[in-house]
Formats: structure tokens, C-alpha cells, sequence
């Protein structure tokens, strides 16, 4: 029940911008509409979005709780949606797709370099061939140069809810952070109810990652910065790749 009502409430709080900034993207590189795997697709959110305009989307996710929300954005859009229960390192039985998506940095929350390539292994093995996985991660300078001391802090109007988010260097790991994200909610007694989770992230060299895609057999992988819309420097904070099997 803690996990379900922190997951409302960081999934009410996304910025809303990002996802659709993440659909133009894929609209950008996939123009007409096809059937679209999100793994890691969360609450639903980019899924509905690209479903209002006529794209076929299947969203797969680990976590219960996301799914359930999703059924409830789903039913408030009025769009179909398949929601999937599964793990990208697992992807089992599911059918290949044209085009498969994997955002909000959902790689980097991998334990470690075995499990990334094991999760891009198995997208693989369910993309069409000549069909384009799409997806974005968080760069070593992010992890290393912006997040280390990173605070947010956001409060409602009416002071009925509260979020803190810190972030630090995970020093047992190379190119980690740990983010301590919490909630304070008011009940109706007006006392504050805290409901907190830790977050673990981690990155990867630039070169490792196109390696990995490489030896995976892609014919064509194109990587940028700022949503496809800028050259990627030592500067760039988040990575999005095209790559087609």
C-alpha cells in the first residue's frame, strides 16, 4: 500500500512536458503509426499519448502498481492499451514489434553493466528486423558533475503535500547515484504521513554502450542530445539513441 500510494504520487508529479517531448521524438523518428513496445513504460502515460495519435501500444512495466495506474489513465483517455506485467530482462513470449521504446533513463536503473546488456539482448530479440528501438539513458557526466548535491524541493499551494528530492554520489559504485526521494502527505487528522523510497541509477561510458549495440548486430545507430535535436559533447546530460535492426 506505501509503494501504491508513492507511485501516485511521483507519477502525479512527473513533468508532464517530458512526455511529450518523448512522444515528438518518437513521432519524429517513426512518422507513421505502427505498433510501439514501451518497456518500462510506467503509469502510461507516453503509451496514451502516442495512442491518441493512432499508434498501437502494448506497455510493458514491472511494477503492479505502475500497471494500475495506467489502467486508470487509460480509462480516463479512453484509448486502448495493452498493459504487460514483465521484466526487460525477460521478455519471454512476447511477439517481435516494429518499434520499441524505453525511456526516463529505465536502463540506468540496472544493477549493473551484465544486466544492461542483457535487457538490450532481449529488445533485440523482439524488434522486427529493420525496425528501431528508441530510447534514452543518463550520461557519466550527469551522474558524476549534476546530480552529486542535487536537491528539488515542491510543496501545494494549499500545503497539503510536500516532495524533497536528494541526490548523491553513490561511492560504491562507478557513475552511481542514489536519489532519496520523499513525501509528506497530509491526512485528515492534519498530521503529515512520510513516505519515502531510495532510487539507484547508474551510467555507462558512451563507448560501451555503442559497443554493446554494435555487437548486437544493429545496422545503423545514431546517437544524440536534447530529444535528437543537438550533437552530443562532454556536456550532454542524456543520451537518446536511434538504433535500427
Amino acid at each position: 500500500m506505501i509503494y501504491q500510494t508513492f507511485a501516485r504520487l511521483y507519477d502525479e508529479l512527473f513533468d508532464d512536458e517530458m512526455y511529450q517531448a518523448w512522444a515528438d521524438f518518437v513521432q519524429t523518428i517513426v512518422p507513421q503509426p505502427t505498433a510501439i513496445l514501451d518497456v518500462a513504460g510506467g503509469a502510461g502515460r507516453l503509451a496514451i499519448l502516442l495512442a491518441q495519435r493512432g499508434y498501437e501500444m502494448t506497455d510493458l512495466d514491472l511494477s503492479p502498481e505502475m500497471l494500475s495506474l495506467a489502467v486508470e489513465h487509460r480509462e480516463a483517455a479512453q484509448v486502448d492499451l495493452m498493459l504487460v506485467e514483465g521484466n526487460m530482462l525477460a521478455l519471454g513470449d512476447l511477439p517481435q514489434y516494429p518499434v520499441i521504446t524505453c525511456f526516463a533513463d529505465s536502463l540506468c536503473y540496472l544493477n549493473n553493466f551484465a544486466e544492461f546488456q542483457q535487457a538490450l539482448s532481449e529488445i533485440y530479440a523482439h524488434l522486427e528486423d529493420g525496425g528501431y528501438f528508441i530510447f534514452d539513458m543518463m550520461s557519466p557526466y550527469q551522474m558524476d558533475q549534476v546530480y552529486p548535491g542535487y536537491m528539488f524541493n515542491y510543496q501545494d499551494e494549499d500545503q497539503q503535500r510536500a516532495f524533497m528530492w536528494q541526490s548523491f554520489a553513490d561511492d560504491d559504485v562507478e557513475h552511481g547515484v542514489i536519489h532519496d526521494l520523499t513525501f509528506f502527505v497530509q491526512s485528515n487528522n492534519g498530521q503529515y504521513d512520510r513516505i519515502s523510497e531510495m532510487h539507484f541509477q547508474r551510467s555507462y561510458p558512451l563507448e560501451w554502450v555503442l559497443k554493446a549495440l554494435e555487437k548486437l548486430g544493429y545496422q545503423k545507430i545514431e546517437v544524440r542530445a536534447d530529444f535528437g535535436k543537438a550533437a552530443v559533447d562532454e556536456h550532454t546530460t542524456r543520451w537518446f539513441f536511434v538504433c535500427q535492426k
